[in-house]
């Protein structure tokens, strides 16, 4: 069994039956390992926890506190004579804490470094090395993520200034996935990648936001923060037009597609809206819901053209997956730079 995960995900799952698992005998842990490798061709921090059989149940996720956490719990398990903290010697991992939190529940933590922070990670289940005298393996493995390719150009924005608004943020999250993503998180994740598409095309931009904050101040009312945000607008020199992007959300989670909306102050307002809608159907893969007329505060208050979009269903199972890929979001950035060079250039 093997499954991987990249530190921008939320779960990852190993998934034998539920009953088939309650009725198997405890899980020990025997064997402790930590040591430099390479897996794929990539230079790795490899930790091995034994295990009694391959059929182990088991969930991992990251959490931060100061600093970021892996978490993998181990039901039906016990941590049997491995010790309860265990430093490392890895420039990505500090320690790793092995606790056992109830009645078989033995829950590992792999505490990273700043540097270990924004590294990928996959877990692999390992058959036994009689050679090496191992048992099977969890093998958690921590590797350094690749640079990040630079960002691609769009034409018909050079010499063009604009604001992009990161919908939510600080005190508001947005709405929460079924898995626990935010939309305050996928929205600044993909404001800042149209950001960096558009300034290497030759744009200026202004952002709301370009961090996990409020932009009026914590706890402000709704008219605070939204008007703090149209001020941004309306302070920046030379700013032609005003982008909100936020992701969707409704109580049936089989609510699905995306949709831009405008408000009519100008003609411009909504074929700012009709080329974005055109450029996101294209790249997203979503069904789209339209372009749609709408009352929202930060489309009627800005002074210029502008556009709120919903990039799909926060609440929906299927696309919360999709939101919190960093390949997707870059997808969707890229069609949203696409759609404002079409606006400035068309």
């Amino acid at each position: 069994m093997r499954l991987f995960l990249c530190c921008v995900c939320g779960l990852l799952f190993c998934l034998p039956e539920a009953a088939a698992a309650r009725q198997l005998p405890v899980h020990e842990l025997n064997y402790f390992q930590a040591y430099e490798t390479q897996v794929d061709g990539q230079d790795a921090w490899r930790i091995e926890i034994g295990i009694n059989r391959p059929d182990v149940a088991y969930t991992l996720r990251e959490k931060t506190f100061l600093r970021k956490v892996l978490v993998l719990d181990l039901p039906n398990t016990v941590r049997g004579k491995l010790a309860t903290q265990i430093a490392q010697k890895s420039a990505f991992v500090s320690s790793v804490q092995i606790n056992e939190l109830e009645a078989r529940h033995t829950q590992v933590r792999v505490q990273l470094t700043q540097a270990g922070a924004d590294c990928a990670y996959q877990v692999t289940v390992l058959d036994p090395d009689r050679r090496a005298r191992k048992p099977y393996r969890l093998a958690i493995d921590i590797f350094k993520k690749p640079q990040a390719a630079p960002a691609e150009n769009v034409e018909g924005v050079a010499g063009h200034a604009l604001v992009l608004d990161a919908g939510h943020g600080g005190s508001d999250t947005g709405a929460v996935g079924p898995d626990g993503i935010t939309e305050a998180s996928v929205t600044l994740a993909v404001t800042r990648d149209v950001r960096d598409i558009l300034q290497q095309s030759g744009a200026r931009v202004v952002m709301t936001r370009d961090a996990d904050v409020d932009v009026y101040g914590p706890y402000a009312s709704d008219r605070q923060e939204l008007q703090a945000r149209v001020n941004v607008g309306a302070y920046s020199p030379g700013a032609e037009l005003f982008v909100s992007i936020h992701c969707n959300a409704f109580s049936n989670p089989g609510a699905h597609g995306m949709e831009t909306y405008y408000y009519p102050k100008t003609e411009a307002d909504e074929r700012l809206a009709t080329l974005l809608n055109e450029e996101l159907a294209a790249a997203g893969g979503l069904f789209n819901r339209g372009v749609k007329q709408a009352n929202f505060y930060v489309m009627k208050h800005s002074a210029m053209p502008a556009s709120l979009i919903e990039l799909g269903f926060i609440t929906n199972p299927e696309e919360e997956a999709l939101l919190a890929s960093e390949g997707y979001q870059k997808k969707l950035a890229l069609a949203v730079a696409r759609g404002i060079g079409r606006f400035f250039s068309e």
